[in-house]
This record gives C-alpha cells, structure tokens and sequence, in this order.
C-alpha cells in the first residue's frame, strides 16, 4: 500500500526539481535542484526494488557527476545567465498542451500495437536487480560494448582536457 503512494511522492517531487532547475536563473541553484530530481529518481528505484541501480544513480550521477557540474559553473565564473525574452502564459499553455497530446498519443499508439511492458513481480524484480545478476551479465554477455564505452570516454576525457589547455595556455 505504500509502495504507490511513495512513487508517486517521489515522481512529483522529481517533476517539481525538473521544472525547479529549468526555471531557476542562478546557475548553482539550478545544479541544487538537478540533484534535488536525481535523488527523487533514485528514490523511483528503491520502489521499484531496483537498490543496486538506486545506490549507483545517488553515487555516481548525484554524487560524481554534480560535483563536476558545480567544479564547471565555478570555473567558467557563471554569475548568471543572459536574460531570455519573456512571453505571455498562452505559449507555455500551448506548450504544455502540445507535450500532453503528444503523451497521450505515444501511450495510446504503444498499447494498440502491443509493445508496453509487462509488469514484473517483485520478486523477478529484486532477483534480476541485484548487483551479482548485473554483474555476470556486464562481464560476460556485454564484456565488449562495456570496454568500448570505457574507450570512448577516455578519448573525450582526454580531449576535453586537450581543448581546455588550449584554451587558458
């Protein structure tokens, strides 16, 4: 009984920490807010009795990754951003309109043609979710897409690094 009222705490909360970072004009406070959303997600996974994978989004994306998102906004010295023009509420209402048609669209289009997923017990889910089940799988069935990810990143790593010594030598 409580699983369905806590996902949906933490969805609106997430939806409110989107909608928080997207409209706030302070560049620091929007990075607050983004890790205010990553938690909430996180928080998604733990209903879902997907812990492994709510552990790695609160270490690797609320933890790494903010860090350097806030090391970045402190380098570039983002005081705050340029101001936008302001428009009247009729566009946001239009937009908001056109993002729930195009919801309702995608939903009705997957259910006619079959291709929502089931839903999983919780047990199925706890058993497939576990860091040893993920983990077998990563090494063995998906050994050569995960070194090339790691490959790939190197490579931007060391050449966002390249790039950045140009630019203050």
């Amino acid at each position: 009984m409580i699983g369905p009222i806590l996902f949906s705490v933490f969805a609106v909360a997430a939806i409110a920490g989107a909608l928080g970072m997207l409209f706030s004009k302070n560049p620091v406070s929007s990075a607050l807010w983004l890790i205010l959303t990553l938690f909430c997600v996180a928080g998604l996974y733990l209903t879902l009795n997907a812990t492994f994978i709510a552990v790695v989004q609160v270490l690797v994306y609320a933890g790494a990754i903010m860090v350097l998102f806030l090391f970045v906004i402190m380098l570039l010295n983002l005081a705050e951003l340029p101001r936008l023009q302001t428009g009247d509420g009729k566009r946001f209402l239009g937009y908001v309109g056109a993002c729930g048609i195009f919801a309702a669209l995608m939903i009705t289009t997957s259910s006619a043609l079959g291709v929502l997923p089931e839903p999983v017990s919780v047990g199925v889910a706890a058993e497939t979710g576990s860091a040893l089940n993920l983990a077998t799988l990563l090494f063995t069935q998906y050994a050569l897409p995960f070194e090339v990810i790691g490959i790939l990143l190197l490579v931007a790593t060391i050449g966002a690094v390249m790039l950045a010594k140009r630019r203050f030598v």
